[in-house]
């Protein structure tokens, strides 16, 4: 399955308690055109997790949709899932590389750091910067500068934006060559989630194609 990281939301799951509610705000942003999910939970029980992640496996591929998985190759094997994104302190990239061969995605946080960024880029298929900023998910992020995501173009993969972003701020962030949004609390915490994901993908729409036309895994 082929299926391109640029001009996209790239959504994290929430901290929800409830499963049922995650599953149902989950699939409310699939049927919206979400087609990228990353499944962040640092306080579920591994047993939990396993069923969770089974399960936006399964929803996300129902959708044509990737689910990345942070922090746990293990898991991601385990459950079917497309890959797994790591922190800076989430272990080495060389390794899960190894681990996942080249089937799955890998991701990297590289947070305000070109050069980090550039020795990611050998063995991850996208790198992440941010906060851009403040983020109420991470109120001590360190704050990345807009002119990162253009140095970085030069890396020739996906650039993905984290880090309070909102309807109004994004835009400078995709002109400073976002290819991709990622969010949590803009997107989960919206009154009308499906209507709230198809704003943020309408950001999108005034652009010309990207020429690169898809991200294989």
């Amino acid at each position: 399955m082929a299926l391109n990281l640029y001009r996209q939301i790239y959504a994290i799951t929430p901290e929800r308690d409830d499963d049922e509610l995650l599953f149902t705000q989950v699939e409310q942003a699939l049927t919206a055109g979400l087609r990228w999910l990353q499944y962040r939970d640092k306080s579920s029980s591994p047993a939990q997790r396993r069923v969770r992640a089974r399960t936006l496996t399964d929803l996300c591929h129902r959708h044509a949709a990737r689910l990345i998985i942070n922090d746990d190759v293990e898991l991601c094997l385990h459950s079917g899932a497309d890959g797994v994104h790591l922190g800076r302190s989430d272990g080495s990239l060389a390794q899960a590389r190894l681990r996942l061969g080249q089937e799955y995605l890998l991701g990297a946080t590289c947070h305000a750091d070109l050069e980090l960024a550039r020795q990611a880029s050998t063995y991850a298929d996208y790198v992440a910067f941010g906060a851009f900023f403040p983020s109420r998910n991470k109120p001590q992020a360190e704050r990345a500068p807009l002119d990162i995501l253009r140095q970085a173009a030069s890396l020739g993969k996906p650039r993905v934006a984290i880090g309070g972003l909102s309807l109004d701020n994004a835009p400078a962030v995709i002109a400073a060559g976002a290819d991709a949004l990622a969010m949590i609390s803009a997107l989960f915490d919206a009154p009308d989630i499906g209507q709230r994901c198809r704003q943020w993908l309408a950001l999108w729409m005034p652009l010309p194609p990207h020429p690169e036309t898809s991200l294989r895994r």
